[in-house]
């Protein structure tokens, strides 16, 4: 096997590794957008879709955020708040 044999090969399993990583972190994100959104509704009642929209577009550590706020929060924007 070549140099450009074995660097292309050790690419690909590189590659590989990455697509694993960022599925699973996708995975991660897509299962807490799912809980949030049931806890959100029953502690809030229906929700808009504006709000389904921002869970629906929200990065895994804002998700993580909101929903150790929905413990505590007393209202929908508390939870959501960008701070």
């Amino acid at each position: 096997m070549t140099i450009a044999e074995q660097l292309r090969d050790e690419g690909r399993r590189e590659g590989h590794r990455e697509g694993r990583r960022e599925g699973r972190r996708e995975g991660q994100a897509e299962g807490e957008r799912t809980i949030l959104l049931k806890q959100l509704a029953l502690k809030f009642g229906a929700l808009d879709p504006s709000v389904q929209a921002r869970v629906a577009a929200a990065s895994l550590e804002k998700l993580e955020r909101w929903a150790e706020r929905i413990l505590t929060a007393e209202r929908l924007e508390a939870v959501l708040e960008e701070t």
